[in-house]
């Protein structure tokens, strides 16, 4: 698995500026299946079902976290994104990391769900798409890389749990890989080809990216389970959304409730900024917008507030 203490950005950049150079202890054995003696699964994981039926990562076009793509160190060894879009394959060995960081920021400002499409990188660019390849079985998943790791010398990635079980590495921990970018260019094909849906371009699925809060250790995460909407939930619902306006959306949802609960939990977090976020049902989906907003500059001048109180990046929409 990962290394046992995951360092965040803060402290990456303290490296950086005052421990250049220096090795960091703390670094503990793996267990014999793969990952560290004081992680693993949850107690109360979800079924081979409910994991089956989470969907891959939507690749979309994101702006870069400059602070997360800058060079760092880590245990004396100097590390330095690569930004740049050109081609990038890499073959190696993938470990997991599991309910030991569930719940605790990824270097993109985002929670860690170990049950959503994700996986850290020591220099894929933060945020950034990847099709990760089984060298034993085949298999190929699509994961959204927002967070930085592993940093041994004989591992190349950490996936997520459900990313790890989809490609066979929970039994044994880890496994050969292959790693491939998904670049901006393919991108844009995907979306003119129609494998992506223009509106999906600029968003994920439920599983897939955003977390709505850190599950318990014992049990799934609330995407994974139904349950009743909190009457603070039902009141995020809103009508369908005003043409011609602006919105910044945070999210798509195939359930209602996985929608109204970050809405209620969004607008906690905004209180006093004037503008409430909305659960809206537009298709199949539920998308989690703030606004309306009259003009273009009245929504974009929000977006550096909101990424900041809540670590999500919105998307700028225009029905």
């Amino acid at each position: 698995m990962s290394i046992a203490r995951r360092l965040p950005l803060l402290a990456v950049l303290l490296l950086v500026l005052v421990m250049a150079g220096c090795s960091t202890t703390g670094n503990r054995g793996l267990q014999g299946g793969g990952y560290y003696e004081d992680d693993g699964p949850g107690s109360n994981p979800p079924s081979s079902a409910q994991l089956d039926a989470i969907p891959n990562a939507v690749p979309r076009i994101e702006p870069l976290i400059n602070g997360t793509n800058k060079p760092y160190v880590v245990f004396g060894k100097r590390y330095v994104p690569d930004a740049s879009d050109q081609p990038f394959r890499q073959e190696g060995i993938a470990s997991w990391y599991g309910r030991k960081f569930n719940g605790v920021r990824t270097s993109s400002g985002e929670r860690y769900n170990m049950y959503a499409m994700t996986a850290a990188h020591p220099t894929l660019p933060i945020p950034s798409y990847a099709r990760v390849t089984s060298e034993v079985n085949g298999k190929t998943i699509i994961v959204r890389i927002n967070d930085r790791g592993p940093f041994h010398s004989n591992r190349i990635m950490d996936l997520s749990y459900t990313a790890a079980y989809k490609l066979g590495l929970i039994g044994p921990g880890s496994g050969r890989v292959i790693v491939q970018r998904i670049l901006p260019s393919e991108i844009r094909t995907m979306v003119a080809s129609g494998n992506i849906a223009p509106e999906d371009s600029q968003l994920t699925a439920d599983q897939a990216t955003h977390p709505i809060a850190p599950a318990p250790q014992t049990q799934a995460p609330a995407p994974l389970s139904p349950a009743p909407l909190p009457p603070q939930a039902e009141s995020s619902m809103a009508a369908p959304p005003a043409q011609g306006a602006y919105y910044l959306q945070l999210g798509a949802f195939s359930r209602q409730y996985n929608a109204t609960t970050l809405a209620h939990r969004i607008n906690t977090e905004l209180r006093g900024m004037g503008k409430r976020a909305q659960a809206l049902q537009i298709a199949r989906l539920y998308r989690v917008r703030i606004g309306p907003y009259d003009t273009r500059e009245a929504a974009t001048s929000d977006i550096p507030t909101v990424n900041a109180k809540t670590g999500i990046q919105p998307s700028l929409i225009r029905p």
